[in-house]
């Protein structure tokens, strides 16, 4: 799905992108940079980091890159404290960095299950405990998205440890909320629920013992999304860019689903038992 035509609706604001480097991190720098902000991605991978900012500074749009462990609390500070010296201010903060370790709960080890936590859920709560404090001395409000899944929403066979940790960045993202709304800071922060998206966490995710194939999300999609199709990073980027820009004004601790109706329920007749 392509992004909405161009309209400038976050031209001056600054957004932080963590996990950017690709897939639905980087559709969503570039979206925002599309749309006027001047962009920082974070990541890990440095060298596709870099690729992907100078994708968007070629495309004509504001972007730099800064490595960042989302894990790593001293890497937040300094990754803050950049923006803040370079740019003074940062108006949207994009917490997507994730990862997937796939298998059966009985057999996950304790390590597995730490760094699904350390990188999905401490690593949006660094971002949030840092990248707030930036936005409220900025003082012109902001709008803070976080990353979760519908495997937040539902539980999912084999996802046991991702599902806890997008389960929980669901409700953080509405404690966060609250805690902005009371303080009137103009801060807001909703949360984003991807379901079977085109990209490479197919392939990257460690499987365990659960099954022997590759997992094919063409097949997941076609059994599993009412639609029967994949959704692409664009299409959560777009939500993404809703929530970032000022036509979600009076939305905060909201969720926005992209799915394909997977939460919605099944498509065909019912019919009862007898």
């Amino acid at each position: 799905m392509e992004t909405a035509a161009q309209t400038g609706q976050l031209r001056g604001r600054v957004a932080l992108v963590t996990g950017g480097a690709a897939g639905i991190g980087a559709a969503c720098a570039m979206t925002l940079a599309r749309e006027g902000a001047l962009v920082i991605l974070t990541d890990i991978d440095d060298a596709r980091g870099e690729a992907t900012a100078t994708g968007i500074r070629t495309a004509g749009h504001d972007a730099a890159y800064l490595h960042l462990d989302v894990t790593d609390e001293a890497e937040w500070v300094t990754v803050i404290e950049t923006i803040a010296a370079r740019h003074g201010r940062l108006d949207v903060l994009v917490a997507n960095a994730g990862i997937a370790i796939m298998g059966p709960v009985h057999e996950m080890t304790l390590a597995a299950w730490q760094r699904q936590t350390a990188v999905n859920l401490d690593g949006v709560f660094l971002s949030v405990k840092h990248g707030l404090a930036l936005m409220r001395r900025s003082g012109e409000g902001g709008s803070i998205i976080m990353m979760s899944s519908v495997a937040g929403i539902r539980g999912s066979a084999g996802l046991a440890g991702y599902s806890a940790t997008k389960g929980a960045v669901r409700l953080f993202a509405k404690s966060v909320a609250m805690e902005c709304a009371g303080a009137r800071c103009g801060v807001r922060c909703n949360s984003v629920h991807p379901g079977i998206i085109e990209t490479a966490i197919w392939a990257k995710m460690p499987q365990g013992d659960l099954r022997n194939a590759p997992l094919d999300p063409h097949a997941i999609a076609a059994a599993g999304v009412p639609i029967g199709t994949l959704g692409t990073p664009q299409d959560v980027a777009n939500a993404v860019l809703f929530l970032a820009s000022d036509v979600s004004s009076y939305m905060t601790g909201a969720e926005i689903v992209v799915d394909g109706g997977m939460t919605a329920g099944r498509v065909g007749s019912f019919t009862a038992a007898t």
